[in-house]
């Protein structure tokens, strides 16, 4: 391993490379990379072409405008990768919206052919996908052994909750919210972890992109619960979004509202990372559906009650 010289362009590569034990060689990083707390100290060598600070509508209309004229919605800044001169350089290829994509990082290499390094793409699905990433970084990194620990001990942990978890009687339907307007419900690996904590997923299939839902469908569904998780919102932020379904005609007729079941969650830090910490997300989801099962040590660091 020495020599490495590590540049994730994704928050959940970065994870990874940090659980591998491979932090003291990342040499720099995304706009979103801010886990662990370290990272924040090093070259920022991507940001966002357009505003993300507004409403989740005004955010879904520049994405879309964005992707309808093949512009990108990041920007990554090839002089300074060129200055860091990183041996491996990992991305992913699963979505242009969520993260700098591999088509961002070719083109940086296309306008500064100074770049050189081995591009490690990640294509996160599932669950078995993003074992397979986690293999894929250790494999670039030459830490086979340290890779296949790794995996292990986080499929264990999983298995730890969901066996709890599905120990319980109590089965009830979920509609888990990952955009809130335009509406769209979790999809890749959240069905899965859904399932895993012993709910029902409503809406969205495993292993397939997240897929746009309509207020009527998530009436006729009248979910025992609601979890919204919108993509790169914070508790605070996503607790400031809830008007978009609670100003909708019949909210409060609808049964995850009548009986107190709505939840908040911190879907940047936790569902959507496709990384070593869906680990916490799967412990978010337990805790919320078996509160009599699940100590809420997650509560108010990825989890609350609306």
């Amino acid at each position: 391993m020495r020599g490495l010289r590590l540049l994730p362009l994704i928050s959940s590569a970065t994870e990874i490379v940090h659980a591998l034990g491979l932090g003291d060689f990342q040499v720099g990083r995304s706009h979103e990379c801010d886990y662990p707390a370290e990272v924040t100290a090093l070259p920022v060598c991507t940001q966002p072409a357009i505003d993300i600070c507004g409403s989740s509508a005004e955010i879904d209309r520049l994405v879309k405008e964005r992707l309808r004229a093949a512009a990108s919605v990041y920007s990554v800044n090839s002089n300074l990768i060129r200055s860091l001169a990183p041996t491996q350089i990992i991305t992913q290829s699963q979505c242009k919206v969520c993260a700098v994509s591999l088509d961002d990082v070719t083109s940086a290499f296309q306008a500064d052919l100074g770049i050189d390094a081995q591009i490690v793409c990640l294509e996160p699905y599932a669950l078995a996908d993003i074992w397979q990433d986690i293999r894929r970084v250790a494999v670039a990194c030459g830490c086979e052994v340290r890779g296949a620990a790794l995996i292990d001990s986080l499929k264990k942990r999983m298995e730890q909750i969901q066996r709890i978890a599905q120990s319980s009687p109590v089965k009830r339907s979920v509609a888990a919210i990952e955009w809130l307007e335009p509406l769209m419900a979790g999809g890749n690996w959240v069905p899965e972890l859904i399932e895993m904590a012993g709910g029902q997923n409503r809406f969205g299939v495993p292993g397939e992109h997240a897929p746009w839902m309509t207020w009527e469908a998530l009436v006729a569904a009248d979910p025992d619960l609601i979890i919204a998780l919108p993509c790169g919102f914070d508790l605070q932020r996503t607790r400031a979004e809830m008007h978009w379904l609670s100003d909708r005609p019949g909210w409060s007729h609808l049964r995850a509202v009548r009986e107190g079941r709505v939840f908040v969650c911190d879907g940047n830090q936790f569902m959507n990372r496709p990384g070593p910490r869906l680990v916490e997300s799967l412990q978010i989801f337990a805790e919320i559906l078996h509160p009599h099962l699940f100590r809420p040590k997650m509560e108010h660091v990825g989890w609350e009650r609306l």
